[in-house]
């Protein structure tokens, strides 16, 4: 199989990945907001991820993407290798899922799906979980920045904020948006923004998968945004916008791009234009 193939399509269902469970090329990764809920039980074969690691953790934007030498460490800590097609998953409906799908993209690993739904999903089908340790298998994989457009740095964004077909969807809670609260030295949103909260975009009534296409699709172009678009989504972290920006990828925006600083950055600078 040439490494373009891919197993499995970007969004999966419950019933698809129990049938290739046994599949050896398969890598299944669990990357819980609760590190208890994997314990407490997580798809058969599932490795465990400290979402923590999927950002560098340090200096003023903690969120920041690590470095290639850290990527590097971290995937081969849980055994991936060119030919290895990874399943994410969490438990809170795409966030953390989404941020390690994006980073792979980042390193140009292009073989990953999501498991629509995460654990709630999985659950919610009647499938079997597993509460035993899955011990990776190491490998030596070597991350590279291959796909660098899929991040955009601060600069670029405020750069061309104003550009016509560029926009920006605003992922965080309509609060944050509107400046009436959050943890930042400056508060609001960028100018030209749009706001559609993570969770809008999730099934409550059919275990947190990503809501109908057609409707979601309706209702981002009444906000402005159109699959033609580039689009920049952020949140605080980048970790709601994991799942927004897997999203879009979804819905077929080619150009969706992810602000791994996000407000984190944006918000505790002076120089940075905000509306409120």
């Amino acid at each position: 199989m040439s490494s373009e193939d891919n197993l499995l399509p970007l969004i999966i269902e419950p019933d698809q990945l129990a049938a290739w469970l046994d599949d050896p090329s398969l890598l299944v990764v669990d990357v819980p907001l609760k590190a208890e809920s994997h314990h407490e039980g997580h798809v058969p074969g599932a490795l465990f991820l400290d979402h923590r690691l999927l950002m560098c953790g340090e200096g003023e934007v903690p969120n920041e993407v690590p470095s290639v030498e850290a990527l590097s460490q971290l995937f081969s800590s849980l055994g991936l290798t060119r030919d290895t097609h990874v399943v994410a998953y969490d438990d809170e409906g795409g966030g953390w899922a989404g941020r390690l799908l994006w980073t792979l993209e980042l390193i140009g690993h292009t073989r990953y799906s999501y498991l629509n739904g995460g654990i709630h999903a999985w659950r919610e089908d009647g499938l079997p979980v597993s509460t035993d340790t899955q011990a990776p298998s190491p490998s030596d994989y070597v991350a590279e920045i291959l796909h660098p457009e899929v991040a955009i740095d601060r600069l670029e964004l405020q750069e061309r904020l104003d550009e016509k077909g560029f926009a920006v969807w605003d992922a965080r809670s309509r609060g944050e948006y509107d400046g009436e609260k959050g943890n930042n030295r400056r508060l609001g949103h960028m100018p030209g923004a749009v706001n559609m909260e993570w969770t809008d975009a999730m099934d409550r009534e059919n275990g947190l998968r990503i809501r109908d296409y057609a409707e979601l699709i309706t209702e981002l172009e009444a906000l402005g945004l159109t699959p033609d678009m580039e689009v920049v989504t952020h949140c605080q972290s980048h970790h709601r916008s994991g799942f927004t920006w897997l999203v879009g990828k979804a819905l077929g925006f080619e150009k969706i791009r992810g602000y791994a600083g996000s407000w984190k950055e944006w918000g505790n600078r002076d120089d940075t234009p905000i509306e409120t």
